[in-house]
């Protein structure tokens, strides 16, 4: 049940990235960092739908690994976004919040998978 949840908040979440991007491209004139944000906002949730599929117990801790990584990368990114005035503070901290919770999500469950023998 934790996975499914984690599986649609990181699905709404890469929904929100590209909706930010494309409102950042269409109105605010694009930038040179929309591919950054895109790739690693979607990667997240790319990452933890194919850990549903995993092979084996290590590969399905890799994939949420792989995930959380994407998550820090997104937050730096989101982060620049935000000092670089190319999206608000408030969406900044929609958008920040969301990425914490999914990480949170995705280091308990790494933890928990690790723990289970």
């Amino acid at each position: 049940m934790k996975e499914n949840f984690l599986v649609d908040l990181s699905k709404q979440f890469a929904i929100d990235i590209v909706n930010i991007c494309t409102d950042v491209k269409e109105k605010r004139k694009g930038n040179i960092l929309l591919n950054q944000v895109l790739r690693s906002g979607t990667s997240i949730g790319a990452n933890i739908h194919e850990a549903n599929y995993a092979a084996s117990k290590a590969d399905f801790i890799n994939k949420f690994q792989i995930a959380l990584k994407e998550c820090y990368e997104t937050d730096y990114w989101l982060g620049l976004f935000k000092d670089t005035h190319i999206i608000s503070e408030e969406e900044y901290k929609d958008l920040f919040a969301k990425c914490s919770k999914i990480r949170k999500l995705l280091i308990s469950s790494i933890t928990t998978a690790k723990n289970n023998n």
